[in-house]
This record gives C-alpha cells, structure tokens and sequence, in this order.
C-alpha cells in the first residue's frame, strides 16, 4: 500500500458534519451507509453513535479513499468497506450480509483530496494530468473523452451539466486545439476556456475561475454522476428500513434540484383516479417524508471552509417497509 495511499497531507474539511449525522437519528444498533467516504469525517462521528452490533457501510469508487477506510477501520468489526458507486450500495449490502439500512448519507461532488492532488486532474488551480474519474483505474479520463468526442457532443456536455453560456466557442476552440496538439493537462484545458469567456463576463464573475462551469461539467459526465444519483435515490425506496433515514449532501444546482424533485414527488401520496376503489390502504402513503427544509452550511462554517458555501442538505424519513 503507497504512502500516498495513506496520507494526510491533503486536507479534508466535512461539510455540514454535525448537521448530517444529526439527520441519520442513529439509532445504537441500526445499519448506516457512508455512501460517499471521502476521507471519512462524517463515518468517524458515525460510528461514535453505534454500539457492538451497530454496522457502517463505507463506499467510494476512489481507490485512495477505499484503502484509507480500510486501515482506519481494519480493527472494527463493525465497519465494511466497500469499493464502488454509491448508486450499487444494494450489492454492497448484499456482500455485507445486510438486507436493509436505516441510513443512507450521500455526500456528493468531489472531495477536498482530490481537488488537491494535482495528479488527479479535477483542480485548474495546479496543472496536473487531465483525468477527473473517481476511479482512474475505470472507464475513460477526461483528456480521453476530449480528445475523440465530436463537437457537438462536447458542447452540449458543457452546456447541459455546466450551465455555459459559451459552450459552442469552448466546443470549437477545443477541437481546433486538439488538432494541433493533444489537450492532456488541466492547465491547458482552463486556458482553452478562458480564451473562450469575454472579458466582460469574466469581469462580471470576480473570484469565479472562467473555467469552473467546464470543469464542473465534464467532471459530472465522465463519472456519471447525475445518472448514478437518479439510480441511488430510487433504490433507496426499497433497501432503506421503516423509518430510514436519507440524507444527501449536494454542491451543484442539478444535484439538489433532482434531490429536491424526487423528495417532493415521494412524499405525495399517489394520485389514484376518481371512482377508482382502493382496498390497500398502504396506497395512499407516500414512501418518503420530509424532515424539516433543506440545511445550509451556517456563516461561521463558510468563513472556516469556503468550499462549504454552496452546500445544500435534504432529508427525507421512510414512512413504512416497502
């Protein structure tokens, strides 16, 4: 195992920690899923609220992240670790022996690590590799993707999961540069877009990197982040117990805003036709309910961690067993 693997040099500040473990309502002997470790701030409160025959999934595609929670916690008992998308936590169930959990915690974007780590491509603050996967053993790199996909297929990536007025210009000049040389660092990628923001509009957004919707937007495609989430929340429906608790951190408008839909849509009862006779009466409860308003990070936290303001929280509470 690399030290690297292991190490402590790149900070991690949890966003929203005591405000999410505090919406699992941990109850001493229940099942909880870190569906999204990271570095594991909001497990180390966890598992302080679990007793001897409470257990903690912990999941995360990143390798490094995966061999930090198994050394944290290679003495726990209590504690499985599991390496995968969030949106497979069923399987990570099944392989732990468990049927059900009565949390699961979601805690998407990217991590403080990886934003730091260079190496990792995610960042345009340091020029590193161009590769932004969760998993850089899995699936295609960013630099990969850009260097064969059409035109219009980058623009509309940029524009649909970044929000990029100038998503054509990005798309063109990308093409053009990559037709003189290969676009395989981060560094090059935020100057490519840069180039492509009037200086009006960047003036316009001071203390916002020109890049930041790009980068943001193909980082969400090459994991397919927005797929993954639809795929969790729904299951969550089923594998989470009565009275399960869902819980779902997001830093993007598009993750909220599907967070926010599928919670509100859950937690009607169904529309059954007028005239129509019902004999179950379970019919008429809706699978999720609403725990409070949607929590922000509070001015103190976003003065200490930056990265926290764009944090939004919601929970939802299974009404019965499905």
């Amino acid at each position: 195992m690399s030290n690297k693997a292991l190490s402590n040099n790149f900070k991690h500040e949890t966003v929203l920690l005591n405000e999410a473990v505090e919406a699992l309502n941990i109850k001493e002997n229940g099942v909880y899923i870190d569906a999204t470790f990271g570095r594991g701030g909001h497990s180390a409160e966890i598992i302080k609220q679990l007793g001897l025959k409470g257990r903690l999934l912990l999941i995360d595609k990143d390798p490094l992240a995966i061999a930090f929670a198994k050394e944290k916690y290679k003495e726990d008992g209590r504690v499985f670790v599991w390496q995968g998308s969030f949106k497979d936590f069923p399987d990570a169930l099944k392989d732990a022996g468990l049927e059900k959990a009565d949390g699961l915690l979601l805690d998407l974007g990217v991590s403080s690590p990886q934003l730091d780590d260079a190496s990792r491509g995610f960042s345009f603050m340091r020029d590193g590799e161009l590769d932004m996967r969760m998993n850089p053993n899995a699936d295609e790199s960013a630099a990969e993707w850009l260097g064969r996909a059409d035109e219009e297929e980058i623009a509309n990536v940029i524009y649909q999961y970044g929000d990029e007025r100038f998503s054509r210009r990005i798309a063109k000049t990308i093409v053009e540069k990559r037709a003189e040389t290969p676009i395989s660092t981060t560094l090059q990628l935020a100057e490519i877009v840069s180039s492509c923001i009037p200086m009006k509009m960047q003036r316009k957004e001071l203390g916002k990197h020109p890049a930041t919707r790009s980068f943001q937007a193909i980082r969400i495609f090459i994991n397919r982040e927005l797929d993954d989430l639809h795929e969790c929340l729904d299951s969550s429906k089923e594998y989470l117990a009565a009275k399960g608790r869902l819980v779902v951190i997001s830093f993007h408008s598009l993750e909220d805003r599907i967070v926010k839909r599928f919670l509100r849509a859950e937690s009607r009862a169904p529309q059954i036709p007028r005239g129509l006779p019902v004999m179950d009466d379970d019919l008429f409860v809706p699978v999720y309910k609403l725990i409070g308003k949607a929590v922000k990070p509070s001015k103190d936290e976003i003065q200490e961690n930056v990265r926290s303001r764009s944090a939004i929280m919601r929970i939802g509470e299974i009404n019965h067993a499905g």
